[in-house]
């Protein structure tokens, strides 16, 4: 619950104003809300944290060294993996009812992303972040903590950055490679995984499904921690045009047929076939010829 706590340090006291992580539930009761949009449940719930803050803060001492302490999604926060947890559950703080000259240092939780949503630093409102990376989505934040002198009037803080995990994607279009296996296992070679968090995504057409050895993949990335192996199919119609059938190019329509069917190595058995069809279609007697 919304609480202070007088702490006794080395250096002398701390007040310490707790705000844990709320809900509406924990604010309002359902008739309150029934016949609310969510904008106005929103407003009435920040309105109603703002008169319980306003009783906490006048409790306070003025003279001895404030921190806010709070598990909150405020609404200028980047979000990081917890996107995924924070929806439907709780709602946006604002950061103006946290910049409060009571307050010497506001220490935020729940976003996982190191940031410092008060560039005056007056007060300093610091999200730490996590101190471990959970997904693929901070492969490349920097995790750490923060460290801060304390006085009353002043915060001076510090992130400092730890030695944490490591998340690796590996990231390979194979599909217009003769060899996609070296090309794989060439991109593998690259990259330090011993460890790792690793994931190898890998794009393929799909006649190069049977050149793949899935158990050398599979033993190569062994001395990562963990890994995922995700191949993708690339759809023939992403792929490039070819010069030939460009539209600023004009080619009869037997022609065009003949050029694509000569590009598709995996239609080779069917591309007479499909050349005698568009020839009825077309309406035509003459004789098609096929050269590949």
């Amino acid at each position: 619950r919304l609480d202070t706590h007088l702490i006794h340090t080395r250096s002398g006291p701390v007040q310490v104003v707790t705000l844990p992580w709320l809900t509406r539930s924990t604010l309002m009761t359902r008739s309150e809300t029934e016949s609310l949009s969510v904008g106005d449940v929103n407003q009435l719930l920040t309105e109603k944290l703002t008169i319980a803050m306003e009783g906490e803060i006048r409790r306070l001492n003025p003279d001895i060294p404030t921190v806010l302490l709070a598990h909150l999604m405020a609404d200028k926060a980047s979000l990081g993996a917890e996107r995924f947890l924070a929806v439907g559950k709780g709602f946006n703080i604002p950061v103006s009812m946290l910049t409060r000259p009571c307050f010497d240092y506001v220490a935020l939780g729940h976003v996982h992303k190191h940031q410092n949503l008060n560039a005056s630093n007056n007060p300093p409102v610091i999200y730490p972040g996590s101190i471990e990376r959970v997904d693929f989505s901070e492969e490349k934040e920097d995790k750490g903590f923060v460290l801060v002198n304390l006085e009353r009037g002043k915060a001076e803080w510090e992130f400092c950055t730890l030695p944490v995990r490591v998340f690796q994607t590996i990231k390979v279009n194979v599909s217009e490679s003769e060899n996609p296996q070296a090309e794989l296992v060439k991109a593998i070679g690259k990259k330090q995984i011993e460890d790792a968090v690793v994931r190898l995504i890998y794009q393929l057409r799909s006649e190069q499904l049977d050149l793949i050895d899935n158990g050398e993949l599979h033993a190569l990335l062994g001395e990562a921690h963990s890994y995922t192996i995700q191949p993708e199919l690339v759809s023939q119609l992403a792929r490039p045009r070819l010069p030939e059938l460009n539209a600023n190019n004009s080619i009869e329509p037997l022609e065009a047929l003949k050029t694509y069917l000569a590009s598709r190595e995996d239609l080779k058995d069917v591309a007479e076939s499909m050349l005698e069809a568009a020839q009825g279609l077309l309406g035509g007697a003459e004789e098609v010829l096929v050269e590949f």
